[in-house]
């Protein structure tokens, strides 16, 4: 060093600061590209958009119980959803040519999971209903939604309430069990309940998301106790459906 020069430790502590900052930013951003990535450009054959950075490589996680997932997972990548686009340039809107209640385009999409059920730690099914959940029982204080009519976004009575589905994990209510009367006979589904508003005074659940007639079309399980998780996304993302498509004027613009 020359004489009478220094060091400026507080800018050196900055310097170095702003350094590692920007590694993290970089790490994080390509990191974050194991879900989503690469996205589809609209134009040009729908070729693959990677931006900056591009997406790190293949990493495997190892799961509870032995099992391995690798990320990014293509797996859930489909190229053949029924959707259009509603004019020929690049940023159009989409809109279903098929169900969009079914086919998981728009707010009802959903991902592939595995079709099994939630696990709490002692390898028990997290979600069932209150006639399996031994010890578990609904607030004397709260509403019991049990045997009230569920109505849909246009009045009419979709079906009734016979049972509640709790997560034994959070202790709370996830599900309502509702029996339907379809042109297929009689069928039981779940409405979730964050699409459910049960109306105590009144003595009925009603669910904006559908219409009435539209609960026949619902998902079933595959077990009369027991949820998997492919089926919560399908049955959730039917009711997203709804709050998009259960009536023309849903997909219009507000002005």
């Amino acid at each position: 060093m020359q004489p009478g020069a220094y060091m400026d430790v507080a800018q050196v502590t900055l310097y170095v600061f702003w350094i590692f900052f920007a590694a993290l930013i970089f790490y994080l951003r390509r990191e974050d590209k194991r879900e989503g990535y690469p996205l589809v450009s609209d134009a040009g054959g729908r070729r693959p958009v990677y931006g900056i950075p591009t997406p790190p490589e293949d990493k495997t996680f190892l799961l509870r119980g032995g099992k391995t997932v690798v990320a990014p997972a293509r797996q859930n990548d489909r190229g053949d959803a029924p959707v259009a686009p509603t004019a020929p340039w690049p940023g159009a809107p989409y809109v279903p040519t098929g169900n969009p209640y079914v086919d998981g385009v728009g707010p009802g999409s959903y991902a592939n999971r595995e079709d099994v059920p939630e696990l709490t730690l002692d390898d028990q099914p997290i979600i069932v209903p209150l006639r399996v959940a031994k010890g578990i029982t609904l607030d004397p204080r709260d509403p019991d939604p049990r045997g009230m009519k569920v109505v849909g976004c246009d009045g009419q009575v979709g079906g009734t309430v016979v049972e509640a589905w709790v997560d034994r994990a959070e202790a709370l209510i996830r599900y309502l069990e509702v029996e339907v009367k379809g042109a297929r006979g009689t069928k039981r589904i779940l409405l979730p309940l964050p699409f459910a508003l049960v109306n105590r005074p009144k003595g009925y659940v009603s669910v904006d998301a559908i219409r009435g007639a539209q609960f026949a079309d619902a998902p079933t399980t595959a077990k009369a106790d027991q949820v998997t998780k492919r089926e919560e996304d399908r049955i959730v993302g039917f009711f997203g459906a709804g709050t998009l498509y259960a009536t023309p004027e849903r997909s219009e613009s507000i002005v």
